[in-house]
C-alpha cells in the first residue's frame, strides 16, 4: 500500500499487443480530480507504464484504456495510506509534548491523531459543561486547560493499554464527578467494558466551581 506523497509506476500488460496498440491512462484522485499521466510503452506494445503521484490519502481509481489490438478498458483502485502520525483537521487540547511528559516516556508515533480523537471524546462527554472558551473553543482558564491536557493524555495512555478498539466495545460504567453519580453499561446486565480512561474524569472533578461548571455526564 503506497503512502501519500509516493511516486510510483503503474504498470499494465496488454495481451495480444502490436505495433497497433495504443494506451491512456486516467487517475482520478480520491477528491474527484483527475490527471492523465504520460505512459510510455515497451516489449513491443505489450507492457505499459506511467508515474504516478499520490498526493491524497484515499482511494485513488485507475482507469486504462487501450486501442487497437488489445483493445480494452481496466481499472485498477487503490488505497493510499495517510503520512504516519498525521492529524485531521481538528483541535486537540495536549500537544505531542505535553504526552510525552505525562507518560514520562516516548510518545506513540500516532500521537497526534490519537490526541485529536481523545479531544473529541472529551467534548462529547462534557457536552453539558459549562466554561470560558476563545474562538477556537479552546479553555482560555490555565487551569481548565492544564485540566483538559490531562484528560486526554490519560485517554491516550488508556488506549496504548487496552487498545483503541475499546473505543467501540462497550459505554462507560461507574463515574463519579462531584455529587454526580452515573453508569451506563452494555446489556441488561451491564457487562459492557468502559471505552474511557478512569484517569479521564479524575482530571476534571477537582476543577473549582467559578471555572468550570459541570450539569451532567453525557454518554456517547
Amino acid at each position: 500500500m503506497p503512502d501519500v506523497g509516493d511516486l510510483v509506476t503503474a504498470r499494465l500488460a496488454v495481451s495480444p499487443a502490436d505495433l497497433t496498440t495504443g494506451v491512456s491512462l486516467v487517475v482520478t484522485r480520491p477528491d474527484g480530480t483527475t490527471v492523465t499521466p504520460v505512459v510510455t510503452a515497451s516489449d513491443g506494445g505489450a507492457a505499459w507504464s506511467a508515474p504516478v503521484t499520490y498526493t491524497l490519502a484515499g482511494i485513488w481509481r485507475l482507469s486504462w484504456t487501450v486501442t487497437g489490438t488489445g483493445a480494452g478498458v481496466e481499472h485498477e483502485l487503490v488505497s493510499v495510506a495517510p503520512l504516519l502520525g498525521a492529524v485531521p483537521s481538528g483541535r486537540a487540547y495536549a500537544t505531542t509534548t505535553q504526552l510525552a511528559e505525562y507518560l514520562g516516556a516516548a510518545p506513540p508515533l500516532e500521537s497526534a491523531r490519537l490526541l485529536w480523537e481523545a479531544t473529541k471524546l472529551l467534548d462529547a462527554l462534557l457536552i453539558s459543561a459549562v466554561y470560558d472558551v476563545d474562538d477556537a473553543s479552546m479553555p482560555t482558564d490555565a487551569e481548565v486547560a492544564a485540566a483538559f491536557a490531562d484528560a486526554v493524555c490519560s485517554q491516550v495512555q488508556f488506549w496504548g493499554e487496552v487498545g483503541e478498539e475499546t473505543d467501540i466495545s462497550g459505554p462507560l460504567q461507574g463515574v463519579v464527578i462531584g455529587s454526580v453519580q452515573l453508569q451506563y453499561g452494555a446489556g441488561d446486565n451491564r457487562s459492557g467494558p468502559s471505552y474511557v480512561a478512569p484517569k479521564l474524569p479524575r482530571a476534571i472533578a477537582l476543577l473549582p466551581a467559578e471555572k468550570f461548571r459541570f450539569i451532567a455526564w453525557v454518554g456517547c
